[in-house]
C-alpha cells in the first residue's frame, strides 16, 4: 500500500487506496511502532479512504493526520463522516487527500431508511464523496462501504441502488464503488454473487479479482474491492494497477507486527488524471 506520490503524480497518474485500519482508535494510537507503520502507508498515496475508525472522541484520526502530515513536502486534507452504525459500536469513514491534486466538490450520507423502524439496508451508510482533479477538472464519485458480514449479499446488491442516487444527486456518472465489502468467502458464496445486482450487471467492473487475498491472518479472502463505474472511469483507470499491497513483505515485518496494524491489506490503484 505505499509507492511514491510525487513519482505517480509527476507521471499524469494519481494512487487510490482503500484500507480498513482494525479498530482505529486511541489504543492504536498509543502504539509508535503501529502508528509509524501507517504514516508509511498512508504517505503511499495520494488519496485513501479509511474505514472502522472507532473513537468516540475523535482525537485519533485526528492524531494520524497529523502524523502524516508531520515534516512531510505534501499536505493532507481530511474528510470524515458521521458515526455510523445500528448498535452502540459506531464507526467512520475517512478520507485523507492530497489537497494539492484533489478538491471535494459536495458529499452526503446515503439515506437506507430509519434504524429506529428497522428498515434500514446498512449497518454503515455509504459516505459519498464527490472529488475534483485539480490538474484536469475531471470529477468521479467515490462510494465508501464496509458492509456487514451478516448481510454482505443485501449490502453489496444495494451499492447499486447507492449510486444511482448518487449520480442523480451529484450530477456524476463516474464512480468508484470501493471499501471491506466483504465479498467473498462465507459471506457471499459461489452461490450468492447472482443476488448481487454490482455483479451481475455489465456497467459494473470488480478491479480486484476473486482470487485475491486481503487479509493479512490465515483466511485467504478477497473482502475489499474496487468497483469501477461510468464511462470514463474505466478508460481512465490504469489498467493492472489494482492490487494488495502487502506492507509485510514491503516492510519487513513479522506477523505479529504485521496484523498489529490491521487484520486488512490496503488495496491500491491509479488513475489516469
Amino acid at each position: 500500500m505505499l509507492a511514491v506520490l510525487a513519482l505517480a503524480a509527476e507521471a499524469g497518474k494519481v494512487k487510490l487506496a482503500a484500507f480498513n485500519i482494525q479498530v482505529l482508535g486511541k489504543t492504536k494510537m498509543g502504539k509508535p511502532d503501529v502508528v509509524a507503520d501507517l504514516v508509511k502507508i498512508l504517505r503511499r498515496y495520494d488519496l485513501t479512504l479509511i474505514q472502522e475508525i472507532r473513537d468516540i472522541s475523535g482525537t485519533a484520526i485526528q492524531q494520524l493526520l497529523t502524523e502524516v502530515n508531520k515534516g512531510h513536502s505534501r499536505s493532507y486534507s481530511m474528510l470524515i463522516s458521521d458515526r455510523l452504525g445500528r448498535t452502540s459500536s459506531k464507526e467512520q469513514y475517512a478520507f485523507f487527500y492530497r489537497s494539492d491534486l484533489f478538491s471535494p466538490q459536495g458529499n452526503y450520507h446515503y439515506d437506507d431508511g430509519s434504524e429506529s423502524a428497522g428498515e434500514d439496508t446498512f449497518q454503515r451508510e455509504p459516505f459519498v464523496v464527490k472529488f475534483k482533479i485539480r490538474a484536469t477538472g475531471k470529477q468521479f464519485l467515490l462510494i465508501p462501504c464496509h458492509a456487514s458480514p451478516s448481510y454482505a449479499v443485501e449490502e453489496n446488491d444495494a451499492l447499486t441502488d447507492v449510486y444511482d442516487d448518487a449520480t442523480s444527486r451529484l450530477g456524476e456518472t463516474n464512480a468508484i464503488i470501493l471499501g471491506d465489502l466483504n465479498a467473498d468467502c462465507s459471506y457471499v458464496t459461489s452461490s450468492e454473487w447472482s443476488y448481487i445486482r454490482l455483479w451481475t450487471q455489465s456497467r459494473f467492473n470488480w478491479i480486484i479479482p476473486n482470487s485475491a487475498d486481503t487479509t493479512t491472518k490465515s483466511t485467504h479472502c478477497a473482502y475489499d474491492r474496487f468497483v469501477l463505474v461510468g464511462s470514463r472511469m474505466q478508460s481512465d483507470y490504469v489498467s493492472g494497477t489494482a492490487k494488495v499491497f502487502r506492507y509485510d513483505t514491503e516492510y519487513g515485518l513479522s506477523y505479529s507486527e504485521t496484523t498489529a496494524v490491521s487484520d486488512h491489506y490496503p488495496i491500491e490503484m491509479e488513475l489516469y488524471d
